[in-house]
């Protein structure tokens, strides 16, 4: 049987404090959301100024990157590349850019899903969460 690390409440802390630094520093108002491998929500904060609807797709972009074990605009790409089959795969409805798996030694922890401005800064933002734990 294999063992793998898990995210701590301290690890949530710790992505959460750099993503909110990183967007506060840009003056960008969105939502971050942090899900375990299985795309379960573990944190969620909006931003003041971020809009209503980003709370919604947030976690919907962290859940699609956990489960898919890559990052939300892969998806995103291939609808746009027209594979537009993959609007009716099950149990992923955040498939664009700002999801981004949280991995170490090959494992998926889960995710960061951030959503308010564009999408490139979104995935940043979820960038620098994922580095203050040391990992990419």
């Amino acid at each position: 049987m294999q063992t793998k690390p898990v995210l701590e409440l301290s690890d949530l802390k710790i992505m959460a404090a750099a993503a909110e630094a990183e967007a506060l520093k840009n003056n960008w108002p969105v939502t971050i959301a942090v899900v375990d491998d299985g795309g379960h929500l573990l944190w969620l904060q909006r931003l003041d100024g971020a809009a209503a609807l980003s709370a919604h797709i947030a976690p919907a972009k962290a859940n699609t990157a956990a489960l898919g074990r890559r990052e939300s605009k892969a998806y995103e790409d291939q609808i746009n590349g027209g594979r537009s089959s993959f609007l009716s795969v099950p149990a992923l409805s955040g498939m664009l850019e700002g999801g981004v798996p949280i991995m170490k030694d090959g494992h998926c922890l889960g995710a960061i899903g951030v959503s308010g401005v564009q999408s490139t800064e979104d995935a940043q933002i979820a960038r620098a969460g994922i580095a203050a734990l040391g990992l990419q």
